[in-house]
């Protein structure tokens, strides 16, 4: 089935650890929230690289280093090292390179991880728009980046210098909660300078592109939790995606999903790698996955049957893609959620 025109999650007879060679994981919210491993994650990790899958760890956070995200990893016992792990900052030094001379002068707004992806692709990192940088570059630089560093980036890019951006994440996780990300902090340069940057972080094609480059990927998995970076990410890149739903993607948002947020398969955590994926039945307008079947009638959503509540939820995206077309859904389904105790 053509991604755009996907109306259902995809079956697999295989285990998707077997069916694909690269998984392609995101971080918080899938490998682990709050700097500690998700439930299930460490043992599901070792036990599809056992059978011969290669993990990759793709994030958008450019404030680490690979270095240091492989260390945090191997702590939480998912063994890792620094080429395994691909971030949003070295798909912006990249798409940078590309456009500029050995040896520019970079005004950097942000952390280590994206001052050393900046020196690996050649270029120079400059603290103030005096220094006469070729171009500006943000990323995520932790809590303590100070408003003064954004009055750098914009009076240097009110001057016409070329603006670039790790990402446009509006918000990051952190243990107290959900605080703001560089998407946030790329805002106020805009809105001071009325200037839009180049971005490289998921969901665009530079990031995939890094990606592919470092792990050399043949029939690559994105695994993620949220629609609008991993997801969408996976549909630009046209290819498969995981959706697992121990991060911000919740069963009402996962219904509602436009197609480009729409994944190839849904599961509760990182076990489901090494399980095959159930295939959905559909025919007029009915939906079954398991023992469950799902529907449209007369405007409302209608789930008939028992089982499990995953493949409930599964039968109901294929209901709600389907009734939804290109456009998101907007039928409520808190009723059918709750009796899946979703």
């Amino acid at each position: 089935m053509s991604q755009t025109g996907r109306i259902m999650t995809s079956g697999s007879e295989r285990a998707l650890s077997e069916a694909y060679d690269t998984a392609l994981l995101d971080l918080d919210g899938v490998v682990y929230a709050g700097g500690e491993a998700i439930d299930h994650a460490v043992d599901a990790l070792a036990e599809a690289r056992d059978g011969g899958m290669h993990l990759a760890y793709v994030t958008n956070n450019a404030l680490r280093t690979p270095d240091a995200v492989a260390e945090h990893l191997t702590e939480l016992g998912v063994p890792a090292e620094a080429g395994d792990v691909i971030t949003s900052a070295q798909a912006v030094a990249r798409l940078m390179s590309d456009q500029l001379p050995q040896g520019a002068r970079v005004l950097l707004i942000g952390g280590e991880g994206l001052r050393v992806a900046l020196v690996e692709r050649g270029l120079v990192p400059v603290e103030s728009a005096d220094d006469d940088p070729a171009a500006v570059v943000q990323g995520y630089g932790g809590p303590d980046l100070t408003w003064s560093r954004f009055a750098e980036a914009s009076y240097a890019v009110a001057r016409g210098v070329p603006w670039f951006a790790s990402n446009t994440d509006l918000t990051i996780p952190s243990g107290r909660g959900i605080a703001p990300g560089n998407g946030a902090a790329v805002e106020v340069v805009r809105i001071a300078t009325g200037a839009e940057p180049q971005v490289a972080g998921k969901p665009l094609p530079p990031m995939h592109r890094e990606t592919v480059l470092r792990t050399g990927a043949k029939k690559p998995l994105v695994v993620g939790d949220r629609l609008d970076t991993d997801i969408e990410g996976a549909f630009n890149g046209k290819v498969d995606s995981l959706l697992v739903l121990t991060g911000v993607t919740d069963g009402a948002q996962l219904l509602a999903a436009r197609p480009e947020h729409r994944p190839t398969y849904v599961d509760a955590d990182l076990r489901g790698l090494l399980t095959g994926q159930p295939e959905m039945k559909g025919a007029d307008g009915r939906f079954g996955c398991g023992g469950w079947t799902a529907s449209v009638r007369d405007g409302e959503f209608a789930l008939d049957g028992d089982g499990e509540a995953l493949d409930g939820l599964r039968a109901l995206c294929a209901a709600a893609w389907s009734h939804a077309g290109d456009g998101a859904c907007e039928l409520d389904a808190a009723k059918v959620l709750e009796r899946l105790g979703l």
